[in-house]
């Protein structure tokens, strides 16, 4: 897992004068360094599947699509990859408030893998990116813990890294995260929405809360406007304000994998897939749908999770711009063939995934009208 310091090049003196100066008086401190990367080495290796073919600490790694064991064998006729980067935005602030950071990993994972899904691609290999302003092992292992937490919960191998320290970019106590997703999908089972139907069935999976999205608009109401703090409890949430912010994206892998495995021709039972991200169900819906293919949801065939009433009557915030922000419940939605609509919904129910039907398709330009 190649890790590396991106300020300045690694491992000599920035120069040699009578005053001594060093890389560590310059902020980049190599043994310090060299704990985080041992502190991180088994939460990496944890996430590995037979599928990885190398150790840990190289400059690149090594992969393998195909290989015949019993319990993990994946054989493609066309194997076609599958790759995504995404962050965690603004929700890092909140953990930097509450000095909490061992979940937003999941956050990171999910955000990328939940996108490679859309394709009906399958999850192999994450990488992620820390940037931070001096190197902090405890720091670093806590975010590669929701990292490797969030990889495990994906069936995906962590596998690459690169830790940035730059002093005089970010300051003192912040940090960002990007991550980088590489999956595979046969080719004959690629789902991009070619094969909606009019009366096809959308299904909504529930989002555990606000994911990664909307939280410039969440922190400005909850802390610019209402001035409350993290630690402040809210009776309507049961919970803090600090602990409903963090609470970790849903991960849709296992679903998903689940569903399309059952059936032999995917694209006959699943027509779309959409991750709810920024600009809700409103922005992401149409991103699946062909010419001549439109959404209708009905509000109020879901059960939306308080935090968003919470928020919208601190902000006073109109119903459109809720929806066009914020995923309101809905995390990811699945177009399946009307015939099948019970079948995919038991199977999500057995999986430990509430969902519900949300709408169905009809003809019109590309969109999503949201019904009362």
């Amino acid at each position: 897992m190649p890790r590396s310091l991106l300020a300045w090049h690694a491992g000599t003196d920035l120069m040699d004068t009578p005053n001594k100066l060093t890389y560590r008086a310059a902020g980049l401190d190599l043994d310090l360094y060299e704990k985080s990367i041992d502190a991180i080495a088994p939460l990496v290796r944890r996430t590995h599947s037979p599928r990885v073919l190398d150790g840990f600490g190289g400059f690149a790694s090594l992969v393998s699509l195909d290989f015949n064991t019993r319990l993990f064998a994946r054989n493609f006729k066309h194997p076609v990859l599958v790759s995504s980067c995404d962050g965690v935005g603004t929700k890092l602030k909140i953990a930097i408030l509450l000095n909490k950071h061992d979940s937003v990993g999941i956050d990171l994972v999910a955000m990328s893998v939940n996108d490679c899904l859309c394709t009906g691609g399958e999850p192999l290999v994450f990488l992620d990116y820390l940037a931070m302003s001096k190197d902090d092992p405890e720091l670093t292992r806590e975010l590669v813990q929701g990292i490797s937490d969030g990889c495990l919960e994906a069936d995906c191998s962590l596998v690459g890294g690169e830790t940035a320290i730059l002093p005089d970019f970010y300051a003192p106590g912040e940090y960002d995260m990007a991550g980088f997703c590489v999956g595979v999908v046969e080719r004959d089972h690629i789902i991009d929405g070619r094969q909606i139907r009019v009366g096809d069935v959308l299904i909504g999976l529930e989002s555990t809360g606000l994911h990664s999205n909307g939280y410039s608009l969440a922190r400005k109401v909850v802390f610019d406007h209402a001035r409350l703090q993290p630690g402040d409890f809210i009776s309507e949430l049961g919970t803090t304000v600090g602990q409903a912010l963090l609470t970790p994206t849903r991960i849709y892998v296992r679903a998903l994998r689940n569903i399309l495995a059952h059936y032999p021709v995917k694209r006959k039972v699943v027509r779309g897939l959409a991750h709810i991200t920024g600009e809700g169900l409103p922005g992401n819906v149409p991103r699946v749908l062909p010419t001549g293919r439109r959404a209708r949801i009905r509000k109020g065939s879901w059960p939306i999770p308080p935090i968003f009433a919470w928020l919208q009557r601190l902000g006073n915030i109109d119903d459109d711009e809720m929806f066009r922000v914020f995923n309101m419940g809905i995390g990811f939605v699945m177009i399946v063939s009307r015939y099948y609509t019970d079948s995919v919904l038991r199977q999500l129910d057995e999986s430990g995934y509430p969902a519900h039907v949300i709408g169905e398709i009809t003809e019109g330009e590309p969109g999503v009208d949201l019904l009362a």
